[in-house]
């Protein structure tokens, strides 16, 4: 376990590395000095940056069921996540060319992350396991939820594109949001991602037996 220990916290602090080089540059070189609230880094896809950084505190031997909710989260939401943000590109794309570059390296070192997570044997593979990455998906969520109310008098923000100040933006919700309303489009948002991630789940399970 220790040479994916070192892989997950290498990747951490390459991730964290990036995302210091991705606020300043949108903040001083595009922004003029200006804060822009649209990229505080906690969307879905900021999450493993976090966990990578302190999956090697949290000791397999002393936290042994916090460990496996992490690795089980990578290896569910992290890769679906980094999979499907290929589907929709567009809000990986800026006006300054690297930061186009730094967002595809970054989903697709997700998508490594979450597969190296599955490959440790350390996850758990059970419905159980599911369940407590899809807690972890929820807590997250309300997390990004109060965010969302309570920094937005600070400027324009959509942690995990759930604000329910902004309509849904994202590929297929969109319409449903201009069907049914920004309240359906958010919360049908919300519940297909545990349902890929579930998907992603039983397909680990299988290779794990």
């Amino acid at each position: 376990m220790k040479k994916f220990r070192t892989f997950f916290f290498t990747c951490g602090i390459l991730m964290a590395a990036s995302e210091i080089w991705k606020q300043l540059t949108l903040t001083f070189l595009i922004n003029q000095g200006a804060y822009d609230w649209w990229y505080f880094p906690f969307q879905l896809c900021s999450i493993p940056m976090y966990i990578c950084l302190i999956l090697p505190v949290i000791s397999n031997q002393k936290y042994p069921h916090l460990h496996q909710i992490l690795l089980t989260f990578l290896m569910d939401y992290c890769l679906l996540a980094g999979i499907f943000a290929f589907f929709d590109t567009s809000g990986m794309h800026y006006d300054y060319a690297p930061l186009t570059f730094h967002s595809f390296l970054w989903h697709i070192l997700m998508i490594l992350i979450g597969i190296t997570a599955g490959l440790t044997r350390q996850a758990d593979y059970s419905l159980s396991g599911y369940l407590g990455g899809t807690l972890l998906y929820a807590g997250l969520c309300g997390t990004a939820t109060l965010f969302n109310l309570t920094l937005c008098q600070y400027g324009d923000l959509n942690m995990f594109y759930i604000s329910p100040h902004y309509p849904m933006t994202q590929v297929v919700f969109s319409e449903i949001t201009k069907q049914f309303g920004n309240s359906i489009g958010i919360w049908s948002y919300l519940l297909s991602i545990p349902v890929g991630a579930g998907v992603f789940h039983m397909m680990w399970k299988k290779w794990a037996k």
